[in-house]
């Protein structure tokens, strides 16, 4: 079985599923940058269930594939499904899909694939790996590349109090005058989920941080402002 067999039930319920005015609303909402059938999250749900029912999870050796295939559609929704299929098998996850990972993360981007793919597939691996994250983490913060520097601000939201505040500060200082909204809100995003465990650390932070108003507010949202 190939990627295109193997997709071609969803395809079809996709298509059957179809909403024009959905599709509308779904792209003008996400800047007009992408296509969509128009399958609201709820629908969307019921239809990857049913699908797994019929063709189960694909095997480790055909999942590269199917989301490398599911990246190249043009309707957004088969981007949602890639990164599903990820999730649901990201226990079999290994540093050899770390390239597949950044791949992703470089295509076709913007925050409602990226968010996901660093809080829940690339956390997950490095949590599992930690040996691999400073190669990896180094090589994107210096990329200038926004998404990839996102990915290192936010890939340890899930980790609560786990979280190596100094690894993520280390990320935030060469960021703080960024310009870039992507960059200020996951400063600021990142800082606030571990304010959570750590307020005091994150105070004293931003305290002697010059942080842009954004990301500041975004910080001290849950604890007692300046």
């Amino acid at each position: 079985m190939n990627a295109q067999h193997y997709l071609q039930p969803l395809q079809q319920a996709f298509e059957d599923n179809r909403n024009v005015e959905n599709a509308q609303w779904a792209s003008q909402y996400l800047k007009n940058q992408f296509a969509f059938y128009g399958v609201k999250s709820p629908e969307r749900k019921v239809l990857f269930r049913d699908f797994y029912k019929k063709q189960g999870l694909p095997e480790k050796s055909l999942l590269e594939e199917v989301v490398r295939v599911c990246w190249q559609l043009p309707e957004r929704e088969w981007q949602y499904v890639a990164m599903e299929l990820l999730a649901k098998c990201k226990r079999k996850l290994s540093v050899e899909d770390l390239p597949l990972l950044e791949e992703i993360i470089l295509q076709k981007s913007w925050w409602d694939t990226v968010d996901f793919i660093a809080s829940d597939l690339v956390g997950y691996t490095f949590k599992k790996f930690p040996e691999e994250r400073l190669a990896w983490t180094s090589k994107w913060i210096s990329s200038q590349n926004i998404w990839l520097q996102r990915t290192c601000i936010i890939f340890q939201l899930k980790y609560k109090k786990d979280t190596d505040f100094s690894l993520l500060t280390s990320f935030i200082l060469p960021l703080t005058h960024s310009k870039e909204f992507f960059i200020r809100k996951a400063i600021g995003w990142a800082l606030r989920e571990y304010a959570k465990y750590a307020p005091d650390e994150v105070l004293k932070f931003v305290e002697k941080t010059e942080l842009s108003g954004l990301s500041r507010r975004e910080a001290l949202r849950r604890i007692q402002t300046l």
